[in-house]
Parts: structure tokens; C-alpha cells; sequence
């Protein structure tokens, strides 16, 4: 058996997943997740997945928000019907290596590592045994409550760059003034299409040393660079999160041949198969970070949660 075979590697199970949806047309996160069934969760634990989890879930547009592995679903009575196919989620654990591996850090303690973990989980729906609660018929906002809601959302986010509108013509961030700077409002084509922009540069805005300090931020490398594709990965989910949180998803949002050609040739390199996971756990913090929103210490700390 061949060690390709034998050993099966997370990083590129998952890029792999994003790669054929995107060669499919769909970009995955543009809408994480259903606005009718709300964000993933295990229902084990009662805790909502983070980080590429949500992207892997919400691809499979399931008719519930909970979760649960082949185990899981035993030991609450439960069993998964035959013929069912379960999601890739993954997990970081940490551990620390034989003192032959790794030497101690100044301290004297023997630094961590961290490892990425798969697990295969069921939707409810895919599950008999076990009672979950009914899908909550949530209000659907109207339009205007929508852009309340990003109004809202926007001002609300602790330790807020400047926001400047009306002196260019192109949306950016610039980090030596931790200033956004956003066309006029009367020039987007849609309320929609501004607070959708404005949450994407109030994502970059995250990487500042004094909010998240993030490397693909503050070591950018150009238009075009390897740190600079990073980043942009970065703005793109973050913002995507947190259109979903106020319900402000186009879903006839940009996906020219183009647009998807240029991820695709960046996730297809193998050096890049860590990107996506990556990116993915970053906006999530950044997503977090302006809801001014905690997450528990522990098993979800970085790019998935307890499974």
C-alpha cells in the first residue's frame, strides 16, 4: 500500500472538496451556510462549527442545522440510516513531541505541535432514533431591516478603523492609517453590494497589530502575491460570514470563469493545500472579532470544533 494511500491528509481532503465545487461553478464562501436552517452544529455539544466546517456543512445544503458523528448517534439511541453519507469535518488537536523531536522552548516546556483531524458527521435528517428539535421558522427580514441590521452591525464593531466614503473610485484598506476608504454610497449598484464591500475591507481591517495582528496583513507582498492571495481568501470568507449574519447574500454575486479560474489555480498548487483551512479559520476570528463575539477557550479555539 502506498503511503499516498495509507495516510490520508485532512489539508488536502478539504481543498480537494472547495476545488470540485468551484469547478462546478459555485463558490463556497459565498453563502456558508442556509439562512433558512442557520449555522451548523454539533448536537452533542450544542456548539455551532467555525472555520472551514461551516464551508464543508453548508455545501451540503441538509434540512437541519445538527450534527453528529456515526458514535454520537449510538450512544443517544440513535443509528444512521443505510446508505447515508456523511460530511468531512476536521479538527485541530495539539500535542507535545518526545524531547528527541523537538527541543524545550526558553522556559524550559517542551513546545506543542498541532495536528489536523478528520471526522465524518450525519445530519439529523440522515439519522432515525433520536428526537431533534423542529427547524425554528425564523423572521425573514425585509430589505430595510437588512441594511439596518448591517448598519448596525458595522457601527458596532469594537475598535472601528475610519471609514472614509467619496474620495476614490476603488474600495481599500490601508494599514499605515488604519483607515477604510469606500466609493460614494450613490455609486454601488445596491445597498447590498456597499455593505457587502465595506464588510470585506472591515475584514482586511482585522489583521491590524492592534486587533488580530494577522501575518497575511501585515506582511503583504503586492497585487498578486502569495501573502497578498492570502489576505484577499481571508476578506472573501470573512465577509461572506458576516453577510450571512445580517442576511445580506447576492446570490448572483460575481462568479465569472474568471473569478473562479484564479482560486482554482491558486488551491490546485500543492504547496497552497494548508490555504484554504487557514484562511478559513482567520475569518472566522475576524468575523468574531467585529460581533465582538467570544469563543470558548479549547477544542473550536482554532479551525473546527468539537466533533
Amino acid at each position: 500500500m502506498s503511503t499516498s494511500a495509507k495516510f490520508k491528509d485532512p489539508y488536502q481532503t478539504v481543498t480537494d472538496i472547495i476545488i470540485e465545487h468551484l469547478e462546478r461553478g459555485t463558490v463556497p464562501w459565498r453563502c456558508p451556510w442556509q439562512r433558512e436552517v442557520g449555522i451548523p452544529r454539533n448536537f452533542n455539544t450544542g456548539k455551532p462549527y467555525n472555520g472551514i466546517n461551516v464551508l464543508l456543512l453548508g455545501l451540503r445544503q441538509q434540512a437541519s442545522p445538527y450534527w453528529l458523528t456515526f458514535r454520537q448517534a449510538l450512544e443517544r439511541g440513535g443509528h444512521v440510516r443505510k446508505g447515508e453519507h456523511g460530511s468531512v469535518v476536521v479538527k485541530v488537536g495539539q500535542y507535545k513531541p518526545k524531547a528527541t523531536d523537538r527541543g524545550p522552548t526558553e522556559d524550559g516546556e517542551t513546545a506543542k505541535r498541532s495536528y489536523l483531524r478528520e471526522y465524518t458527521v450525519f445530519n439529523a435528517s440522515q439519522i432515525e432514533g433520536i428526537e431533534f428539535p423542529a427547524v425554528s421558522s425564523t423572521h425573514a427580514r425585509n430589505m430595510d431591516e437588512r441594511i439596518e441590521a448591517a448598519e448596525q452591525l458595522v457601527a458596532a464593531m469594537p475598535n472601528r478603523p475610519s471609514i472614509h466614503e467619496g474620495a476614490r473610485s476603488v474600495a481599500s484598506y490601508k494599514l499605515s492609517t488604519d483607515t477604510v476608504q469606500m466609493p460614494a454610497y450613490g455609486s454601488f449598484e445596491s445597498a447590498v453590494a456597499y455593505y457587502q464591500t465595506l464588510l470585506h475591507e472591515l475584514v482586511h481591517s482585522t489583521g491590524h497589530p492592534d486587533r488580530l495582528n494577522r501575518e497575511s496583513l501585515i506582511k503583504h507582498d503586492g497585487f498578486g502575491g502569495k501573502v497578498y492571495s492570502q489576505e484577499e481568501l481571508v476578506a472573501e470568507m470573512g465577509a461572506a460570514f458576516l453577510c450571512m449574519e445580517v442576511d445580506i447574500v447576492r446570490d448572483t454575486h460575481e462568479q465569472s470563469a474568471a473569478y473562479l479560474q484564479s482560486w482554482l489555480e491558486v488551491l490546485r498548487a500543492k504547496e497552497h493545500k494548508r490555504w484554504i483551512i487557514n484562511a478559513a479559520s482567520q475569518a472566522s476570528k475576524a468575523a468574531d472579532f467585529i460581533l465582538n463575539r467570544q469563543r470558548s477557550s479549547g477544542a473550536i479555539a482554532e479551525t473546527a470544533v468539537t466533533v
